[in-house]
C-alpha cells in the first residue's frame, strides 16, 4: 500500500493455504501491516472472544488504502472531508477481510488491538482485555461478499485451534448503541454454519 514504508508489495488476494495462528500470535499467510496502535494485553487473561467490525473509509466506498494509513496513523485528514474528522483516531483491529477476501493483519493476536472501545461481553468490560478483533470491509446494510465469510470462518476456526474462544458477537453486541456493525447485512446464521464443523457420520457408515 502507498506510503506505508513495506518493503515488498502486496498481493491482495484472499488466501489460499491454511490459516494457522502460531505461538507469536501471527498468521503467516496473512499480509503483514504492523500498527503501532496495541499494546499489551493484561498478564494472565485469557483470549475468549472474536469481535466481528465492519469498515470502509471513506463510508460507503471500498477499496484502496486508507484502512491501512487510518490503523497505521498515516491517513491524510486533506484526503477526503470525513477523514478529517477522525485525524485524531488512534485504532486497531488485528485482522482485516477485504471485499475480495484478501486478509491483512495489523496486531499480533497475543497483543491488544484497540478495535472495542467502550464495551462489555457476559459480565466483563473493556473487551479489547480478552477479545480479538476482526473487520470486514463493508456497510451495515450492504450483503458482505461470500468469499468474506469464508475467509472470516477459516481465520475463527484457526483461532479457536490456539485460542480458548468461546463467544463470537458483533460489535453491536459488546458496545449496544453505541456501535451498530456489522449490522443487519451481516448472515450470522450461514456464518456460524461455516465455522461449525461438520456432524460425524455414525459408525460404520
Amino acid at each position: 500500500m502507498p506510503g506505508l514504508g513495506i518493503e515488498q508489495p502486496l498481493v491482495l488476494t484472499a488466501p489460499r493455504s491454511r490459516l494457522d495462528v502460531d505461538r507469536a500470535g501471527m498468521v503467516r499467510s496473512a499480509v503483514q501491516v504492523p500498527s503501532p496502535n496495541c499494546d499489551d494485553r493484561p498478564p494472565g487473561v485469557e483470549i475468549t472472544l472474536l469481535v466481528v467490525h465492519n469498515i470502509a473509509l471513506p463510508p460507503g466506498r471500498f477499496g484502496g488504502a486508507a484502512i491501512a494509513e487510518l490503523f497505521t496513523n498515516r491517513l491524510d485528514p486533506a484526503a477526503h472531508p470525513y477523514f478529517a474528522t477522525i485525524r485524531d483516531l488512534r485504532v486497531s483491529a488485528h485482522f482485516v477481510i477485504g471485499r475480495d477476501g484478501a486478509l491483512t493483519q495489523f496486531v499480533s493476536c497475543a497483543r491488544r488491538a484497540w478495535h472495542a472501545g467502550v464495551s462489555s461481553w457476559r459480565g466483563r468490560s473493556q473487551c479489547n482485555d480478552f477479545s480479538i478483533g476482526v473487520e470486514l470491509e463493508g456497510t451495515d446494510e450492504l450483503a458482505y461478499e461470500a468469499v468474506q465469510y469464508r475467509v472470516l470462518a477459516r481465520l475463527a476456526r484457526a483461532l479457536r485451534r490456539r485460542y480458548p474462544i468461546a463467544d463470537i458477537a458483533g460489535h453491536q453486541d459488546i458496545a449496544p448503541g453505541r456501535k451498530t456493525d456489522p449490522g443487519p447485512a451481516f448472515d450470522w446464521a450461514h456464518f456460524r454454519g461455516l465455522v461449525a464443523p461438520p456432524p460425524r457420520r455414525p459408525a460404520g457408515d
